[in-house]
């Protein structure tokens, strides 16, 4: 809106608590500071008193900065930050918005407008983010100094890219907005928050002689050439910043240096209001303000609003002066903002404070020009002095009253507040008809009392407060004669007027003015006494006393007004109009040339015509019985909501004006029931208003934005209120603030009379956080918390559009009926919250359901059948009257049982039930039962439709004991039903029912539950509580849930199953679990057992540290651990010996053991048994021999496991060690030849080379010395190792022949399968098993069945490059002589015979599958040709046989005769006969394959001696009748 012509404002507060929130335009017209969301400018360019200017009108929350555009030609532009999360330009001249943006994800905390970039808006958010915003191009940039709060902000008036920003832990940044990494100084010193930041005005750092102190000390240290080539580039380019922070203390900061160069320390002050220590009253703000043109002096502000100025050039401790000389002028409250600005020839400096008054200084007289006081709160209420003219009371929501001097000259805002003991909003006023300065006051918490306002000393007089008080709002105070019982004293004995009080509750009190202390009385029992009434008294809503003191009107809730005549209140007359709660009665002042007029009433309420009633007649007429009133005097329509104010002109006859809800105020002709002038000035709803007293032409208006405005009738354009269009668009301009619930007067909600007036009536307060922040104006509750509080408050605004109920407040701070529940409420964030509040809740929730659905039904029926029922009601009554023992018959009213007797409300409950079933709810008609009596029939209902629920079961105990246990059997059969086994449990328990209960859970398998049960209940030797533990472990075995199960196990104490049951799983964790378990449940052998096996298994990763760990629990398992020990340094030698180029993904895990190398490797291993297993008598030895003894292993196949065959290899080794160690050398050999048969067996030649070589590094000479020769067994078993250590030799000589030699081998190599392949066909070994770390590479090549000349050559030059063993010929010859052993006739015709068996065995089982395939083939093709499929059969197998391979090789077309089963089980037993006739000493131990050998030795060829030839082509002859023998051995016997 445009300034109003000649409109005179007492405006909004100033926000507290922010940084810049204010400020001056630089061309020195106008001052504006942000009032909750909207912006006040003030026209101070006059120089004597500022002028109301108008409002920035946008924002929809709380603002939260505001700064002016400083550059020329453009001082009207300014800009506003708000907590909705806009920032928003202006044109102040034209009070209308340029642009505006939200790049702000959180609050905005500061904002400033860049005095040299002149369309550059800077603003800063609570979680540090900086935008820069140009306006011009509408381009935008983010910054993020820092992660902290920011406080204020302020652009540099001499580098267009720098800003300083303050934090709120006390950090001061300043930043570069032109570069990347925007950090220039982060200035450490403050500890607290930073509440302003203010540039020198004048550039440069000029040293000053108060700062020598902490400049000097670098400069002393040597280092003058710097510091002065630092002074002069510091004089030219940099400049002062100072701080102002809430740790008490002003910071000047050099920029160039990146430190303090002062600290100024606030002096403590002596208040002058005479109040205690004010740091513990309220938090301290300290801000500063840097005047223009001046580089040494600072305005600061105080600990309790007073300023002072700094003089920075002055040395010595003091050095500020005070601003404001004269008692009076300073703030009485901490200031907030400070800003400047040039006029002509003097510099004035604004401020705005926490006690809410807007001062102007000249800087030059430190005096203070002007103050402009403004409103916290809600206007509720105006009222002139009718003795000191023109001085006119106001009532705030801020807890204070004003008394402002309307005719003051020389001040034209002359207030004076008053703030002591009122602690609630102001909501009434009324000044004494005759006594000066006698001014009554009431509050929102039903506090009357009486404020002097005249005295000198008023200033700190608290009022004297009535001691009654009202339950609600004081709506209304009136000035009026006594009445009974006040009217019976004589002259000088009674007060002449007494202060009458209406509020919420609908009760007006009588105060005796003279004794507030004494009771108030009740008028309504006066008037009950008077006029003898009997029945209900309306509740009073408004109060008026005709001026002469003769006749009181009342308003009511109902809408009735009643006139009584004093002093005894008898009753005139009754005015039955507006049917809404009265809001308004004013009558009509009597100094007017017509008297009659004097007889006029007009009253205004919830509806929005105001009706003006002549009373004349009625109180002429001598009738005795009062009248009823209904046709009004005059009719005044034309407003659009309620009417809360009403007043009559004083200086014309029959001139009313009205203030309204639509925001308006309008001025009446009565007589003429014309509309003259409609006000529209304010932001909100008008609550309040006066005409003035002095002035014809002048109203006062106040309204819930927080202002009061005087304006001139004359001077406005419209003349009725807003209708239609208009008054959407008012209502627009109000809905666009927040929303705020007002607390109107004369409403209590509880007798609201219609639901469409809820959100008129509620009964809340404006808000919460208006109601803090007024309380915070002014009361005691001063501390850092209430002050913080005091933050919220401005930020409210509080209007509220005409009807909406579901208004977006604030409702976090909502304050309930007391106000002073909020008072220490923690401060609220302005996010609006979705979900309502209590208060509102029950109106917004779904009504529950009736339970009496079918009466409230006729209730609420035509009012012609209303009007029936009344009528049908009265005549039941009155036969029963008559009639006593005849229950009246209400036949279809059967809903009026309510009012008559019990058998007609039984009726009325059993159609109410049976409707309740029809519709499906039970419940309500098992309630409706209830409250009849009839329990028993309802809970067998219930139980046999399965409705009951916990509710019956609950209040089923008032039929008796036994239908309690029966109610609560079936409930829990019911439950059953519905599958909630656990709640059927519960109430099972509690009918003692504990079996019953565990056994549901158990068969529903809740058996966790259960056991709860079980074991809280029963005895602990129960075998219930065993039975159930058993039954969960089974179910959870069979689930995998392993150790769980073995938890129930041992809950049943049997341990034993607990560990069989851990180690199900079977991995090594289990393993160990059980084990150690078993321990502790001392089964010793059980735990030997699993940690044995856990132990293997720690093998197959190559762990045996964690394997010796787990053994060494237990003595049983020493033997084991002598064998892990010697598999684990066999494995080291193994693989040092033959080192592997493939990484193995996990490492071994060896043990560090210190060994011995130089001896051979039983006595390496011996020596480790000794020191680190402890292994130290021969007792323990032998123990051990025999414990290992005990144990058989299964003899190697070609499948078994290699790590498998190496631990079986090393229990042999540990076997022959120990012997070796007790010189048993009998059982040695036994066990060594056991290690490397076995090797043998599994098909692992390598590994045989290489054990017999670790063993028997020397040949087996040494070890046939130390045998008992007359023992043959331990000479044969001796025999047979020779064989196997020639065997491993005699094709390390084949495959390393000389060098000189390569060419005949070259020539003389055969395509001829080499003799490895029998061994591989014998035991059809699996190469691929071979090439495990422990058994080199090599050997998968040295296997392979397909080796060709090429491969065989180039083996032996890569075996003769790697060993470089070029062994001349004669020591070759020695070697292979020593091979004779191999060449042994009757182990050749032993094992020609074992080959005959084997053979034989094998025709035979080919004949059994051949016979089980033809059987099979029968069935299936029965129609095919089963010859064919014969043939086909036979020729797979015979392809399968090792024999007919060789004969396909050779390209001979034998076809063997088939073979009859007579003759095969003749050639067995001959073969097993001759097998009997071999001496058993040879059948006792392995040996190697002589034909084999026989072969290689002539394969070995010119080097191999003529007399081994020999006798290897004998033995080749002789015994080499089988096929394979024969193909082989061909070549040399053709």
């Amino acid at each position: 809106m445009a300034a109003a012509a000649g409109v005179r404002v007492l405006p909004a507060s100033p926000n507290w608590y922010s940084s810049r929130c204010s400020d001056a335009s630089s061309d020195g017209r106008l001052f504006g500071f942000a009032a909750r969301h909207r912006v006040c400018l003030l026209d101070v360019g006059g120089g004597a008193a500022p002028a109301f200017y108008g409002e920035l009108i946008g924002h929809t929350d709380r603002i939260s900065g505001f700064a002016f555009c400083r550059c020329p030609g453009q001082s009207s532009l300014c800009a506003s930050s708000s907590d909705d999360g806009s920032v928003k330009i202006w044109d102040a001249e034209a009070l209308a918005p340029v642009a505006g943006y939200s790049l702000h994800q959180n609050t905005i905390s500061a904002l400033h407008w860049s005095p040299l970039v002149k369309d550059l808006i800077v603003s800063g958010d609570e979680k540090g983010i900086i935008v820069c915003y140009w306006h011009n191009r509408s381009d935008s940039q983010q910054f993020f100094p820092e992660p902290r709060t920011i406080f204020c902000l302020t652009c540099s008036p001499h580098h267009e890219n720098l800003v300083a920003i303050g934090y709120k832990d006390g950090m001061v940044v300043i930043i570069d907005i032109s570069r990347k990494r925007e950090v220039l100084h982060r200035l450490r010193g403050h500890d607290d928050e930073i509440h302003c930041l203010a540039w020198c005005p004048v550039p440069g750092e000029e040293r000053l002689p108060a700062w020598q102190d902490e400049l000097q000390v670098p400069s002393e240290e040597g280092e003058v050439p710097n510091g002065e080539l630092t002074q002069s580039t510091a004089m030219k380019k940099g400049c002062y910043l100072a701080s102002g922070s809430k740790d008490q203390t002003i910071r000047i900061w050099s920029c160039t240096r990146g430190r303090s160069v002062m600290t100024l320390k606030l002096p403590p002050m002596k208040r002058r209001g005479g109040a205690v220590d004010p740091a513990v009253k309220e938090r301290i703000w300290l801000t500063v303000h840097w005047p223009s043109g001046r580089s040494t002096e600072i305005v600061s502000s105080c600990f309790g609003g007073e300023l002072l100025l700094w003089d920075l050039s002055q040395s010595g401790k003091r050095k500020w002066t005070l601003l404001g000389s004269s008692e009076g002028q300073n703030h009485s409250r901490i200031v907030f903002n400070l800003s400047s600005v040039k006029l002509q020839d003097k510099e004035l400096l604004f401020s705005i404070s926490m006690d809410r008054d807007v001062k102007c200084w000249d800087l030059s007289t430190l005096d203070c020009s002007w103050t402009m006081p403004s409103l916290g709160g809600f206007v509720y209420s105006l009222a002139f002095s009718p003795v000191d003219t023109g001085c006119l009371a106001i009532g705030v929501g801020d807890s204070m009253i004003r008394v402002w001097n309307t005719l003051s000259m020389n001040n034209i805002y002359d207030v004076k507040t008053f703030w002591q003991s009122i602690k609630s909003k102001v909501t009434a006023l009324s000044w004494h008809p005759t006594k000066e300065g006698c001014l009554a006051f009431g509050t929102d918490d039903g506090k009357v009392g009486i404020f002097d306002t005249f005295s000198s000393s008023a200033k700190n007089k608290p009022p004297q407060i009535s001691s009654t008080y009202h339950k609600k709002t004081v709506y209304t105070l009136a000035w009026g004669p006594p009445t009974p019982p006040l009217s019976s004293g004589g002259e000088g004995e009674q007060p002449s007027v007494t202060l009458y009080s209406c509020a919420g509750e609908g009760i007006v009190f009588q105060h005796n003015p003279w004794k507030l202390n004494g009771e108030a009385n009740d008028i309504n029992k006066v008037i009950r006494d008077t006029n003898s009434i009997k029945h209900k008294l309306p509740a009073r809503t408004e109060i008026s006393w005709k001026p002469d003191g003769k006749l009181l009107a009342l308003g009511n809730e109902d809408g009735s007004i009643e006139i009584f005549q004093a002093p005894n209140l008898k009753l005139l007359c009754t005015i039955q109009q507006h049917h809404k709660l009265i809001n308004a009665i004013r009558w009509h002042h009597e100094h007017g040339s017509q008297p009659e007029l004097s007889y006029l009433i007009a009253s205004g309420s919830i509806n929005a015509t105001i009706y003006v009633h002549n009373l004349k007649s009625v109180v002429e007429s001598s009738s005795e019985s009062p009248l009823t009133i209904t046709e009004p005097f005059r009719t005044l329509a034309g407003h659009t909501a309620k009417i809360t104010s009403l007043s009559w002109s004083p200086h014309h006859e029959g001139r009313l004006v009205s203030a309204c809800y639509d925001g308006t105020a309008q001025v009446w002709d009565v007589m003429k029931e014309e509309p003259l002038c409609n006000y529209r000035g304010h932001q909100g709803r008008l609550l309040s208003v006066q005409w003035s007293p002095v002035d014809s032409d002048s109203v006062y208006t106040g309204a819930d934005d927080f202002s009061v405005h005087k304006w001139h009738i004359s001077k406005q354009e419209h003349t009725r209120p807003p209708q239609g269009k208009k008054s959407i668009e008012l209502e627009k301009k109000r809905s666009m603030q927040p929303k705020v619930k007002t607390k109107k007067k004369k409403k209590p909600i509880e007798k609201s009379p219609a639901k469409q007036d809820l959100s008129d009536t509620m009964n809340g307060d404006e808000s919460g956080k208006e109601m803090l922040l007024e309380e915070n104006g002014v009361s005691d509750h001063e501390g850092e918390k209430a002050a913080q509080e005091a933050e919220l408050p401005d930020k409210v605004s509080t209007t509220v559009s005409k009807d909406t109920f579901s208004s977006t407040y604030d409702y976090s701070s909502f304050s309930l009926p007391k106000p002073f529940v909020t008072q220490k409420a923690t401060p609220v964030k302005n996010d609006l919250p979705k979900e309502k509040p209590t208060s509102d809740a029950s109106l917004k929730k779904r009504k529950p359901r009736s339970i009496l659905p079918f009466s409230t039904f006729m209730d609420h029926r035509s009012k012609d059948e209303l009007h029936q029922d009344c009528l049908r009601l009265a005549a039941c009554l009155k036969t029963k009257d008559n009639n006593e023992d005849v229950s009246p018959d209400l036949k279809d009213r059967i809903h009026l049982g309510l009012f008559t007797d019990r058998a007609s409300l039984h009726k009325m409950i059993d159609v109410e039930g049976k409707q309740h079933l029809e519709n499906g709810h039970p419940e309500l008609f098992q309630q409706l039962m209830l409250w009849k009596g009839d329990m028993k029939g309802v809970l067998q209902a219930a139980a046999e439709r399965g409705e009951l629920t916990d509710q019956l079961v609950a209040i089923s105990p008032m039929v008796g004991y036994q239908a309690w246990v029966w109610t609560v059997e079936a409930f829990a059969k019911q439950l059953c039903f519905q599958e909630q086994y656990v709640k059927a449990a519960s109430h099972l328990l509690s009918i003692h029912k504990v079996y019953e209960a565990v056994e549901l859970l158990k068969v529903n398998h809740f058996y966790r539950e259960a056991i709860v049960i079980a074991k809280a209940r029963l005895r602990p030797e129960d075998p219930v509580l065993r039975d159930l533990y058993t039954s969960w472990a089974a179910l959870l075995e069979k689930d995998g849930h392993y150790s769980m199960a073995a938890k129930c196990y041992l809950g049943a104490s049997s341990p034993y199953d607990a560990v069989k049951v851990l180690a199900k799983k079977g991995d090594v964790a289990s393993l160990k679990t059980a084990a150690e378990l078993a321990l502790i449940s001392g089964e010793e052998e059980l735990s030997a057992t699993l940690s044995f096996r856990c132990a293997q298994d720690l093998l197959l990763p190559r762990n045996w540290v964690g394997a010796q760990a787990v053994l060494q629990q237990h003595k049983t398992l020493f033997g084991q651990r002598l064998v892990f020990c010697l598999n684990e340094l066999l494995c080291k030698c193994l693989s040092e010996r033959n080192p592997s180029d493939r990484k193995s993904p996990v490492p071994p895990c060896y043990h560090n053991w210190e060994l011995n190398r130089e001896t051979s490797f039983f006595d390496m291993v011996i020596e480790v048994w000794q020191n680190v297993l402890g292994m130290d008598s021969t007792e323990q030895a032998t123990c051990a021999w025999e414990q290992l003894c005990s144990i058989e292993h299964p003899p190697s196949t070609s499948n078994t496991h290699p790590k498998q065959v190496l631990f079986h290899i090393s229990h042999d080794l540990t076997l022959a060690a120990l012997s070796y160690h007790t010189a048993t050398w009998d059982e040695a050999v036994k066990s060594i030849l056991g290690a490397v048969s076995r090797s043998y067996d599994a098909g692992n030649f390598t590994l045989m080379q290489e054990i017999c070589s670790i063993i028997l590094p020397e040949g087996c000479d040494n070890l046939r010395h130390k045998l008992d020769s007359t023992n043959s067994q331990s000479m044969d078993a001796c025999r047979s190792l020779e064989g196997f250590v020639a065997y491993g030799l005699l094709y390390d000589l084949w495959w390393n022949p000389p060098k000189d030699s390569l060419v005949l081998q070259k020539a003389g190599l055969d395509p001829v399968l080499c003799p490895s392949e029998q061994t591989a066909l014998e035991k059809s070994y699996v190469s691929g098993q071979s090439s495990s770390e422990e058994t080199p590479d090599q050997t998968a090549v040295e296997m392979d069945e397909n080796l060709c000349n090429t491969t065989e050559v180039h083996r032996c030059e890569t075996e003769n490059d790697s060993r470089t063993s070029s062994v001349d010929l004669v020591d070759r010859q020695s070697k292979l002589r020593g091979c004779k052993v191999l060449l042994s006739e009757e182990i050749a015709a032993l094992q020609n015979t074992q080959r005959d068996i084997a053979e034989v065995q094998q025709i035979l089982a080919d004949m059994i599958r051949q016979h089980q395939q033809q059987r099979n083939n029968l069935q299936e093709n029965t129609n095919g040709s089963t010859q064919e499929s014969n043939l086909q059969q036979s020729s797979e197998t015979e392809s399968d046989k090792p024999c007919s391979d060789s004969n396909q090789i050779n390209g001979k077309d034998e076809v063997k005769e088939p073979i009859t089963l007579p003759e095969l089980t003749k050639q067995l037993l001959k073969a097993k006969q001759k097998l009997a006739e071999f001496p058993d000493n040879l059948k006792v131990f392995p040996f190697p394959d002589v034909l084999e050998c026989c072969l290689v030795l002539l394969h070995i060829g010119s080097q191999c001696p003529p007399e081994l030839r020999e006798q290897a082509l004998d033995l080749l002859r002789k015994d080499g009748s089988a096929n394979i023998y024969k193909k082989a051995g061909r070549r040399f016997l053709t």
